[in-house]
């Protein structure tokens, strides 16, 4: 004699009302939640910090040297040459947005320091000599212009991506850096600082 097996008690014993069945939904959900917990702390951590103002371990370093092919003229601009002055290095490129943004303040910049000894030097990163002289023209810049070749310059100071400017002190070390587009604020206040850390006046 067959005993019938109701189709409900296949799948085991029923529940009892009140939301047992809950608890594996509850615990999916805090599997979930939890890592956008933990990112959302870390996001909170890092407001009010200026994102620009990233450490580098090259600070109070001494600046990698370099020996690089000029782009607006002949010759080569040797980092050993500048030694005892104050010498602003921007890396940038033509198709780089913020590089078009922050050219007042390089501009500025360079106007204000140039007869101080003060040295902004471009850095073109992965990008023709043909579009880096057309960007210049263009936005009528007269500082100094380099070649990267091979990129070489631009990964010994760690570059990610353009811009990012340094500012080398008379001492040869790296006084101050700065991701994004550099501010003449930023510009005017690290270079008085590096002038005064060399006596530089």
């Amino acid at each position: 004699m067959s005993v019938g097996v109701d189709e409900d008690e296949k799948d085991g014993p029923a529940e009892p009302e009140g939301g047992v069945r809950s608890r594996p939904r509850w615990r999916t959900v805090a599997i979930v939640l939890a890592p956008l917990v933990l990112f959302a702390l870390l996001l909170a951590s890092g407001l009010g910090r200026d994102p620009r103002a990233l450490p580098s371990e090259l600070i109070g370093q001494p600046a990698p040297t370099f020996s690089l092919p000029r782009i607006d003229a002949g010759g080569t601009i040797d980092l050993g040459d500048l030694h005892g002055q104050v010498v602003v290095v921007n890396f940038w490129a033509s198709w780089c947005v913020p590089c078009r943004e922050e050219h007042d303040a390089l501009a500025a910049a360079w106007g204000r320091y140039r007869e101080r000894g003060v040295v902004v030097l471009g850095v073109s990163f992965e990008d023709t000599k043909e579009a880096a002289l057309a960007f210049r023209d263009e936005l009528r810049g007269d500082w100094p212009l380099a070649d990267d070749p091979g990129s070489r310059t631009a990964i010994a100071y760690g570059v990610f991506g353009v811009p990012e400017t340094f500012v080398i002190a008379p001492d040869g070390t790296i006084a101050a850096k700065t991701t994004g587009a550099v501010t003449y604020e930023w510009l005017t206040d690290e270079i008085e600082g590096a002038l005064r850390a060399g006596n530089v006046e």
